[in-house]
């Protein structure tokens, strides 16, 4: 069994800058793709980023591609999400998920998701 446990998330203006962490338990996340996510009020899920197992490239949303980088390491079970130039329409609860599969942007492909972590931008 896999828990995710998302921090980060707070309450920032436009233009500021966060960073989330998800923490992994109860097994090693090394060996599996991680993604983030978000959903904002009365919306969708939607996929935000997600990198492979190594630590690679990772792939982005077009909406946030240029402003968010997700990084991982393995040493410390953790994966990373640095936000910056963050929009209000960034305002969602972000979520990180292990890929069962690949690095993946459906949502489909992830078998564990953290509780999430909110984060408001202020215009």
């Amino acid at each position: 069994q896999v828990q995710l446990v998302e921090s980060g998330g707070g309450l920032v203006q436009a233009g500021g800058s966060l960073r989330l962490s998800c923490v992994g338990s109860g097994s090693s996340l090394s060996n599996s793709p991680m993604g983030w996510f978000r959903q904002a009020p009365g919306k969708e899920r939607e996929f935000v980023a997600s990198i492979s197992r190594w630590g690679g490239t990772p792939i982005y949303a077009d909406s946030v591609k240029g402003r968010f980088t997700m990084s991982r390491d393995n040493t410390k079970n953790t994966v990373n999400l640095q936000m910056y130039t963050l929009k209000p329409e960034d305002t969602a609860v972000y979520y990180c998920a292990r890929s069962s599969r690949f690095m993946s942007r459906s949502d489909y492909d992830y078998d564990y998701w953290g509780q999430g972590t909110q984060v408001t931008v202020s215009s």
